[in-house]
């Protein structure tokens, strides 16, 4: 015997595969499958040092922040107040300007994005058959659209 394991989207994919294993002569009590929870709480902004998502809210800031610098210290000369502190407000002010744009694109815009999308939930589809089965039913998962697939031989 053994097992193969497979992975779905939840859609009518999935109840195709398993009629079509069920006609191909598997059993019902040897189809298992598992539906996944999604996350229920949104994803932090803020990394912590011993959890990181890859998002960085401060990149844009610097980049505008060094931008305004220049910018800030070049008027900077003909100001009161000198090319050093015109350079430390341009920096000051691009930095928040741009730490500013990356909060309102991921709060708002990726947030509409994830939600049109959906959250789509992911079935891992258990099924357990002679060995001499197992091409064939690797065939009808993946003729079905499975995510991936793995067996296992017990």
């Amino acid at each position: 015997m053994i097992q193969i394991f497979s992975t779905f989207e939840h859609s009518t994919n999935l109840e195709l595969a398993i009629t079509s294993l069920e006609k191909n002569g598997i059993n019902k009590e040897n189809i298992f499958a598992v539906p996944l929870t999604n996350r229920k709480t949104e994803r932090r902004l803020f990394d912590s040092i011993h959890n990181a998502d890859g998002i960085s809210l401060i990149s844009t800031g610097t980049m505008l922040g060094t931008a305004f610098a220049v910018i800030g210290a070049s008027v900077g000369f003909k100001l009161a107040w000198g090319p050093i502190y015109w350079g430390l407000i341009g920096t000051f002010g691009g930095f928040l300007l741009g730490f500013l744009i990356d909060l309102f694109y991921y709060k708002v815009i990726k947030r509409k994005k994830r939600l049109l999308r959906g959250k789509n939930s992911v079935v891992i589809l258990i099924v357990e058959c002679e060995e001499k089965q197992g091409d064939v039913v690797e065939d009808i998962l993946w003729h079905h659209f499975a995510l991936g697939t793995a067996r296992i031989v017990s």
